[in-house]
């Protein structure tokens, strides 16, 4: 297949746009932990025997609202860590994704969900009804957007799903992403007014390239063909919280490689999810930058729970760890001092 002239345009782009787009590191991460701290504290002095709380700042902060359909776009205020700032489409309008179809990547119609996600201005997604969302090519995502898939029963699975690559401002929520598959050598649109070669994608859930300011939150995850959540290439100001991830072998990378020292100023907030059974390992695994593990419950393992390797500080706090019965499926915690002279690794550990 020929190239079309815009994918040389996005070759060339493409190496701008992290300049555009990136997120200084917070100087003394140490705040923002004390901060998820103060959420939590917060959130846990209100539970009371007629009270709707849960303990969660997250859920706690939207779920009372009886009226939250009416005011869905107040979801983006209550994420916590170092995502707390992606505001996603709340800005925007809200727009409804009716059409589950995704019949063609480069010229996607109106109403379906990859139209929806390519579009240049802010926008809160929704959807009319229950669907299963089978992708073409990866979704590739535009700046400040939300996907909210609060109300019905959404699907994406049995083809390439979502990447974040090189946008910032973006919130995943209560989504099923499934059975991911590797798309690519094709043309994808990535903005109304762009396209571009794809090369063999990895096959995450979800892929975060370059992205900061984003939030993945109240997802199902499993059974994808690379990782479950990815984020690499200098991503950062991310929140991955109360996700429920299950049946799945490398479940998280945080960092692109030892030797991808951009990766040091990643940050990122590990809250409030269930690493369920049928998972192997990197829940998560960690390179460079700085990790809060904080409030998880690791019910099922089969290798390891937490790893890393190349200098990452990993404050992990109040997590919780029931180790599996097979005698060797019980380390906590891997450690790689291949090529690493200097580690942090904050551990509270409850077993």
């Amino acid at each position: 297949m020929p190239i079309h002239p815009l994918s040389f345009l996005f070759l060339f782009t493409s190496l701008l746009i992290p300049s555009l787009i990136s997120s200084s590191p917070v100087q003394d991460p140490e705040l923002v932990v004390e901060d998820v701290h103060r959420a939590i504290n917060a959130s846990r002095r209100n539970l009371g025997f007629l009270s709707c709380g849960t303990g969660n700042p997250i859920d706690d902060c939207w779920r009372c609202d009886l009226n939250w359909e009416k005011n869905r776009q107040r979801l983006a205020d209550c994420a916590i860590g170092f995502g707390k700032n992606a505001i996603g489409g709340r800005d925007g309008k809200i727009y409804v994704v009716t059409d589950s179809s995704d019949n063609d990547a480069v010229n996607p119609k109106p109403g379906t969900l990859r139209h929806a996600v390519i579009q240049d201005e802010p926008l809160w997604i929704i959807f009319a009804r229950d669907m299963t969302i089978r992708l073409k090519e990866e979704l590739i995502m535009n700046s400040f957007k939300t996907i909210d898939g609060r109300g019905a029963s959404v699907h994406i699975a049995g083809g390439p799903c979502i990447t974040i690559q090189y946008v910032t401002n973006i919130i995943i929520h209560g989504l099923n992403i499934h059975d991911c598959k590797q798309g690519g050598n094709a043309m994808v649109r990535d903005s109304p007014k762009h396209y571009g070669w794809r090369t063999i994608s990895d096959g995450d859930g979800v892929s975060i390239f370059g992205g900061s300011h984003v939030w993945v939150d109240h997802n199902s995850l499993s059974n994808c063909n690379d990782g479950l959540v990815d984020a690499i290439h200098g991503s950062t100001a991310i929140t991955i919280s109360n996700n429920y991830m299950t049946h799945h072998d490398k479940v998280m990378l945080l960092g692109h490689s030892d030797s991808y020292t951009q990766d040091k100023n990643m940050q990122v907030t590990i809250a409030f999810n269930h690493f369920g059974e049928g998972l192997v390992q990197r829940m998560p695994r960690c390179r460079h930058g700085y990790f809060h593990v904080v409030n998880n419950d690791y019910t099922h393992w089969e290798m390891y729970a937490i790893g890393g390797s190349a200098n990452p500080t990993i404050n992990s706090q109040g997590n919780r760890f029931t180790a599996p019965d097979a005698r060797f499926s019980k380390e906590v915690k891997k450690i790689n001092l291949i090529h690493s002279k200097m580690w942090k690794v904050l551990f509270s550990v409850h077993l």
